[in-house]
């Protein structure tokens, strides 16, 4: 199972919108979108789980492609290493 990011997405974006999207390349497994809290609309990024050779074929299908009025940008999730911080 990967984790895909999903970015640029447009503010009236919903679930079921990007799911049927990415569900052309395989199975979208779980599907996360970043809402604002205020407002309800899309933040303009979320989070897509799929099967890995699916993953693949929905990076190569998807970035750079439009969706809405925006380019979309689809990659591996990158966990943010974490650092040492701050020593006192």
């Amino acid at each position: 199972m990967k984790k895909l990011f999903v970015g640029n997405l447009d503010a009236n974006a919903t679930q079921d919108s990007v799911k049927a999207l990415f569900s052309e390349f395989g199975v979208v497994r779980s599907i996360e979108l970043v809402m604002d809290i205020f407002s309800g609309k899309c933040k303009g990024f979320g989070f897509i789980e799929m099967e890995g050779h699916e993953a693949r074929a929905a990076i190569s299908g998807l970035n750079g492609k439009s969706f809405g009025e925006k380019n979309l940008v689809v990659k591996f999730e990158q966990l943010k290493k974490k650092g040492k911080g701050r020593r006192y």
